[in-house]
């Protein structure tokens, strides 16, 4: 029972490492030919892919498993600390020429609906539909 557990995770955990390793540091063959030593030969392909076919040292320069950011690895007191949104002062201009584009852009609708709905009102204003000739 032991070996057979022993194999298994032997099995998962070369065949997940093997997935996750970069195809370009993986050494001796492609990444997908391990793939299948592993299945095909678990016991013989794992020991393999760890002797001769997992890459050397951290497959990532920063030895964490997710990309790295411009916070990473500080504790949350020690972070960057960066301007709020709300009290830059660029970005606060931004939207007040936004502010001013949308309120012209309104007042325009305004007027066009008005302007049509006094057409739509007056029968006399509006152009004859009728076609000519007939």
């Amino acid at each position: 029972m032991l070996p057979v557990v022993v194999e298994l995770a032997l099995l998962v955990y070369c065949l997940v490492d093997c997935i996750q390793s970069d195809a370009y540091r993986i050494r001796n063959l492609s990444k997908g030919v391990w793939i299948l030593l592993i299945i095909i030969l678990p016991l013989v392909g794992g020991i393999a892919w760890l002797v001769a076919g997992r890459p050397l040292g951290s497959s990532r320069g920063t030895g964490v498993p997710w990309p790295s950011t411009a916070t990473a690895g500080f504790p949350e007191y020690e972070r960057p600390r960066r301007t709020a949104p709300d009290d830059d002062p660029e970005f606060l201009a931004g939207l007040r020429d936004s502010d001013a584009k949308h309120e012209q852009m309104l007042r325009d609708w305004e007027a066009d609906l008005r302007a049509r709905e006094r057409r739509a009102a007056d029968p006399a204003a509006r152009p004859d539909d009728t076609p000519t000739g007939t």
